[in-house]
């Protein structure tokens, strides 16, 4: 039997039924995926599956004794709780002791003796009601997930925090965990953390995201939300892709089909007196019904479709930064770093969250001036900058103000277009252009990010954390436009697809103020970083007596080298410079937006040729370096 199975579940909220008449079963041991557009009802789904919500109709069948979890988007405000409380809140008044009875501990500890009675009082509810085996879950969930019990929720980061409530639907030990956008506002570190836990994880697991690198590596099947109706796609993510496309080209033949037809009965019908006869009445029932249906069809949501408008070039050097170092609370966040952006160039800035990424973007664009280092700007430079948070956007203005600034138009590529119109390709309907910001939801926000981005030209695109809160049709569309556009992209994201798919270059922070340059995407890095250093092995040997004829002096011992090594060193520079030379030319065609229109396999030659010329050059310095100090 499965877990869980819904059956003709319907829901509506006026007009069409988000969920209409849909039928699912979830498996013991699977990693399902639920995917749709933004509003299409897969949080409504997520809550009648955790019992939040009825439905209009169709009923939801559990297995005895089903337990289910939910993780939400929405971080609750715990301030002044610790890490162990919130975490023991998913036990409901078991928990509750546990709190209480850890309260009381730690006080007692610190000197208090008049709660002991209340710590008794305590202690004898959690045996009566098994509390003590509850108190070992709570621990262990806590030591699997490497959360300190004693920390102040309030005080962790956002990822930290993400943790925390996963822990706490875990320590129900649940049948069925719901995950909800599990990534959002997570660096790429925690992700791929909760990537290996989801992995390793023995429960069954139903999740929602739009990040496509977490479903190809989890999903074991995907849900497919689309206009109410449920459809299941057996296997990963790419067969789901190539599914889908078929499936809405068949859709796509078949209602030209019956367009057709009811084109060709509703011509007949206007003949008149043949389609009164009595012989006919079943050809009007069926035009009728046709109509009905035809009335009754949902189309498929439109997409966005919008252009980026590109300002005159700028000179070919966009921004130079030379020795630029930056310290927060007397830690370096970077030192020293130098780097060169030339037009064209698509860079990305990767790094955990807190860890100076933002700095860096304002250090480089030059609102922050580096405290040590300098920073220099080409020619003709015109910036377009998106933040993270979008204070670019005016709550007390309508949505279509806060793109045209209160004019009826926009100039777009020269042409002017009236705003509705423009706003319209980001899949605003007129109602909202009219309306305020604050009823937008968080991808409608972004969108509108974008929109009021684009209808101004720009050679220089900064984008901080672009993909939050976009669906998957967007986000592929800002891809496609973005490695289209012409002029230069600084770009900040934790989402690694996007990543691989847009950037030709990559800023990579890596801790302990290091702060490195790679060629391409993420995965391009995590080709390309690298190996740590392992624990020497080997137990110290007792220094043996200087050879003889061997010069000593200064506690150090050195020996001639051999004709062979010698040669080696006498050539080594010649190498070095012919490996820098040949990794100079690569990245000029990299910086050429022109090479990425050729096949693949060639851009992968060359990027690939790239990282074995990284490891060539550290290769050939470390033994430069080792045969000098013989």
């Amino acid at each position: 039997m499965a877990l869980l199975r819904g059956d003709n579940i319907t829901v509506s909220y006026g007009g069409h039924a988000i969920l209409d008449q849909a039928s699912f079963a979830i498996e013991a041991g699977e990693r399902v995926c639920l995917v749709g557009r933004n509003g299409a009802g897969k949080s409504t789904l997520f809550k009648i599956l955790n019992g939040d919500l009825q439905p209009d109709d169709g009923q939801i069948v559990r297995r005895d004794g089903l337990r289910v979890a939910r993780l939400v988007q929405a971080v609750p405000d715990a301030s002044g709780r610790r890490i162990l409380e919130v975490v023991a809140d998913g036990l409901g008044e078991i928990g509750a002791l546990i709190s209480r009875y850890h309260a009381l501990t730690a006080a007692m500890a610190s000197g208090d003796t008049e709660d002991w009675s209340r710590l008794e009082t305590v202690q004898q509810e959690l045996e009566a009601r098994d509390g003590w085996s509850m108190q070992q879950r709570v621990d262990t969930v806590l030591s699997r997930m490497g959360l300190e019990p004693d920390l102040e929720f309030g005080n962790l980061s956002g990822g930290m925090k993400r943790r925390v409530m996963l822990a706490q639907a875990l320590v129900t030990e649940p049948d069925l965990l719901l995950l909800d956008e599990p990534t959002n506002h997570l660096d790429i570190e925690t992700i791929g953390w909760l990537e290996d836990f989801l992995s390793g994880y023995a429960g069954t697991v139903l999740f929602i995201t739009h990040d496509r690198a977490l479903i190809r590596h989890l999903a074991t099947r995907i849900l497919d939300l689309d206009r109410g109706k449920l459809s299941s796609w057996p296997g990963n993510y790419a067969a789901y892709l190539r599914g889908k496309e078929q499936a809405l080209h068949a859709e796509s033949e078949q209602q030209a089909r019956f367009d057709k037809k009811l084109q060709q009965e509703e011509a007949w019908i206007r003949q008149g007196i043949k389609a009164r006869r009595t012989r006919n009445e079943g050809r009007v029932r069926a035009l009728k019904a046709m109509r009905q249906a035809y009335r009754e069809r949902r189309q498929v949501e439109g997409r966005a479709d919008f252009t980026m408008q590109a300002a005159a070039r700028s000179g070919r050097l966009v921004i130079e930064a030379r020795d630029i170092g930056q310290r927060y609370d007397g830690k370096p966040l970077f030192d020293r770093f130098s780097t060169v952006v030339l037009r064209g160039d698509k860079v990305g800035i990767i790094g955990p969250n807190g860890c100076g990424k933002t700095t860096l973007l304002r250090i480089l664009l030059g609102r922050l001036a580096p405290q040590s280092g300098e920073v220099r700007h080409g020619t003709r430079l015109e910036i377009a900058y998106a933040d993270q948070l979008r204070s670019a956007l005016d709550p007390s203005l309508s949505v279509m103000d806060n793109v045209s600034g209160g004019s009826e138009n926009v100039t777009v590529d020269g042409v002017s277009r009236h705003v509705i119109s423009y706003l319209q390709d980001f899949l605003f309907s007129p109602a909202q252009c009219r309306g305020p910001v604050t009823a937008l939801s968080g991808g409608e926000r972004n969108r509108l990010v974008l929109a009021a981005l684009f209808c101004r030209p720009a050679n220089l695109l900064v984008l901080d954390e672009p993909t939050n809160d976009l669906d998957m049709e967007t986000l592929e569309l800002l891809e496609a436009r973005l490695v289209e556009y012409s002029g230069t992209v600084l770009l900040v994201s934790h989402d690694r697809e996007f990543l691989d798919n847009v950037v030709t270059s990559s800023l990579v922070f890596e801790g302990q103020g290091r702060l490195r340059e790679y060629v391409g995407g993420y995965s391009d890095w995590l080709r390309q970083r690298p190996e740590p250093t392992p624990p020497a092995t080997v137990p110290a040997k007792p220094a043996a007596p200087p050879e003889k004829g061997a010069a000593t002096g200064g506690g150090r011992t050195t020996r001639k080298l051999s004709y062979k090594d010698q040669r080696e060193l006498d050539g080594l520079p010649d190498r070095i410079e012919a490996l820098e030379a040949e990794q100079q030319k690569l990245s000029e065609q990299l910086a050429d937006p022109a090479f990425y229109q050729q096949d693949v396999a060639e851009i992968n030659a060359v990027t690939g040729r790239l990282a074995d010329l990284e490891r060539e050059l550290d290769a050939a310095f470390d033994r430069w370096e080792t045969l000098s100090s013989d």
